[in-house]
């Protein structure tokens, strides 16, 4: 593990945070790569002492912004040689959010952090991963996409851009769960597209895990008594950072590509709901992690989510001063 580089986008809390001492731990270069620098600041502190490795970098990263994004990527070239690890685990997810958000670039803000933020990024550091002897790609994915196995329910591609702002009710909860299956896709077409370099794509599907006291504060209203009420029950940061670990290092995922994977480490398999006459099997299938919902398989949404963040995030050439956009 002494010679893997890792970039782990979010690392300053939570669960990018227990990664990055995880992989320190053994012995990898971890880049923490935060928006926020004093928050980073301090949890780079914090990783070094729980880790006793001083190969902990802290760099710049909004994933959110294209143009920090690739200032990020060219600030990581002048460094490093090769990449061997890429863990998209930054998300948005502004619980009791009312308003729409744009990001920067004038997309919705969950949609550009959570999905095409991290499209880009992989494009820009598809070159550095490609030295590697063994590239691994990991994307934070998260049980919420088990609401699409409501029959009706659809990724809302319409309104990326605001084009219903102020005229439609904006659902924070409805976008975080749109952008993550969304995600998922992307995972699934990457991990074919970049399949002759070698590079190993998967995602991971994340359950509730147990929230800092701080994170806890985020929450509104109904939901964080509910947060609260479930936390001593939920796994810890820990518990999901050794599933990152072993994903991104052992030999059993290895060879594995265009997976969703649990936090036991199983891989979860497309839906069979309603194909089985056991309705005690269904209701597991439903509340379980060992199955998706089949409209991750569509083909033709898949495609389009593909297309429309080939549409929305710059040429991977541009340079960095290009891509200057006004907040």
């Amino acid at each position: 593990m002494e010679k893997r580089i890792v970039v782990i986008t979010g690392a300053n809390s939570g669960i990018g945070k227990a990664a990055a001492v995880k992989f320190a731990s053994e012995g990898c270069q971890v880049i923490m790569a935060c928006r926020n620098i004093d928050a980073g600041e301090i949890a780079m502190e914090k990783i070094r002492k729980a880790s006793g490795s001083p190969y902990v970098k802290l760099m710049k990263l909004d994933v959110s912004s294209f143009e920090s994004i690739a200032h990020f990527q060219a600030e990581f070239v002048r460094h490093y040689e090769r990449l061997d690890v890429l863990i998209h685990n930054a998300a948005y997810f502004n619980h009791g959010a009312k308003v729409y958000q744009l990001s920067p670039d004038g997309i919705e803000t969950t949609f550009a952090t959570n999905t095409f933020g991290p499209l880009y990024l992989t494009r820009l550091l598809l070159p550095s991963l490609a030295k590697s002897e063994d590239p691994r790609i990991l994307n934070a994915c998260t049980t919420n996409i088990k609401h699409f196995y409501d029959p009706k329910r659809r990724i809302d591609f319409d309104d990326l851009r605001g084009e219903f702002r102020g005229r439609r009710r904006y659902n924070v909860y409805r976008k975080y769960g749109d952008s993550k299956m969304a995600l998922l896709m992307l995972t699934f077409k990457m991990a074919e597209m970049y399949r002759d370099p070698g590079i190993k794509v998967n995602a991971v599907m994340i359950p509730a895990i147990r929230q800092e006291r701080s994170s806890l504060k985020k929450f509104r209203g109904i939901w964080r008594f509910i947060a609260a009420v479930r936390n001593p029950f939920t796994p810890p940061p820990e518990r999901i950072a050794s599933t990152y670990f072993h994903i991104c290092t052992s030999g059993e995922f290895g060879t594995i590509t265009g997976k969703l994977i649990n936090h036991f480490n199983r891989v979860v398999l497309p839906s069979r709901l309603g194909a089985r006459p056991d309705p005690i099997t269904n209701v597991k299938e439903l509340f379980g992690s060992d199955y998706y919902p089949g409209y991750a398989d569509r083909a033709d949404v898949r495609e389009k989510v593909w297309e429309i963040g080939g549409s929305l995030t710059p040429d991977p050439e541009a340079p960095p001063e290009a891509l200057t956009s006004d907040r």
